[in-house]
């Protein structure tokens, strides 16, 4: 009778001790910021404020019950979201462009960006085209929710995923591009395609983004791409072996106080990472993670000011706990005095 007693109380004491250990677990996984949007998901936010609003370009997750091997990211059309203010009411405006009405489609629109240049709205999106390889289109509109007329073919000289579009000091704007994985950058060299690449070694160089200054057309490349050019803290190349720091996807560019500020996911390691340099090509030294992993699998951001403060926009799998089907949120971001970011937890 006391043997049974001495392992009731130590079944017991396992259970409730197991229990302190999930509610922990919980707790310390509580987000500090909602979806702004529940009615829809949403992922990839590419944030700017136009004319006073903040507009929202983001992919537009859906659950299309195929296999979790990448194809799962099926995305077929781009909703664009709008509020007046942080902490305001989101708006959902509707489909602003469908695969269907691209002539060159094949299938995948992943992560977007968009620009404003004299009177037109620019809408620039990776897709696969008919042979299933990414490359970077870009559409038109009059407002910055669209409708979005697609071009007859992609951009000239790009390929992979994730633009980004950034404008300069001068007026000048760059596209940053590429993800590696399922983003086929890796499968680039030299311009040129190959299906077989296999994946960078540990041991070798990791794969590079990539970048090129616009013309005025804001349509085509001025000049062929070029790496964006990342070093380590010690002012060296990035090994694949260093994948919590080396760049995945996700590229963002943004200024502060006069440096530029080149963001990234580093994927597999699922942290959003930060180099800084003097240029728009760089070359950009790490200088440390933005925002921790998150729950879901891809990571994806971009930063922008408004009214004063800086935000991070970011996404996570909170609505469904699937990594395909994930939620744009927003929190506030800061700097030190020294320019440095302080490393956002999503989870209190």
């Amino acid at each position: 009778m006391l043997h049974f007693n001495y392992r009731t109380a130590f079944f017991v004491a396992t259970l409730m001790a197991a229990f302190l250990v999930s509610s922990a677990q919980q707790k310390k996984r509580l987000p500090i910021s909602q979806p702004l949007i529940t009615s829809i998901y949403t992922a990839d936010p590419a944030v700017h404020v136009f004319n006073g609003k903040i507009y929202i370009y983001n992919s537009h997750d859906i659950d299309a019950a195929v296999p979790a091997n990448g194809d799962h990211f099926v995305m077929k059309d781009y909703h664009v979201l709008s509020m007046d203010s942080i902490g305001g009411k989101v708006t959902d405006n509707g489909v602003a462009l469908d695969i269907k009405d691209i002539p060159w489609a094949g299938r995948q629109l992943w992560a977007p960006d968009a620009a404003y240049k004299n009177g037109t709205y620019y809408l620039y999106f990776p897709l696969k085209d008919k042979q299933d390889v990414f490359r970077i289109g870009v559409a038109t509109g009059k407002k910055p929710t669209g409708p979005f007329k697609a071009e007859p073919a992609p951009i000239k000289g790009s390929y992979s995923t994730d633009p980004c579009i950034f404008k300069d000091k001068d007026g000048s704007y760059y596209l940053y591009f590429g993800g590696i994985w399922g983003g086929q950058l890796h499968r680039w060299t030299n311009g040129v395609y190959d299906s077989t690449t296999p994946q960078r070694k540990p041991d070798e160089l990791a794969v590079l983004p990539k970048v090129a200054k616009l013309n005025a057309d804001m349509k085509s490349f001025a000049e062929p791409a070029k790496e964006v050019v990342m070093l380590d803290e010690n002012g060296k190349p990035f090994y694949e072996a260093s994948n919590d720091k080396r760049f995945f996807e996700g590229a963002w560019m943004h200024l502060y106080k006069g440096k530029y500020y080149f963001s990234y996911s580093t994927g597999d390691t699922h942290n959003i990472c930060y180099a800084m340099g003097n240029s728009p090509y760089g070359p950009f030294t790490y200088k440390g993670i933005i925002l921790k992993p998150v729950d879901g699998w891809t990571s994806h951001t971009s930063i922008v000011q408004i009214k004063g403060k800086w935000y991070l926009f970011y996404h996570d799998a909170q609505l469904s706990g699937q990594t395909h089907l994930r939620n744009v949120k927003v929190t506030e971001l800061k700097y030190r005095k020294d320019g440095s970011i302080i490393p956002i937890d999503a989870y209190k």
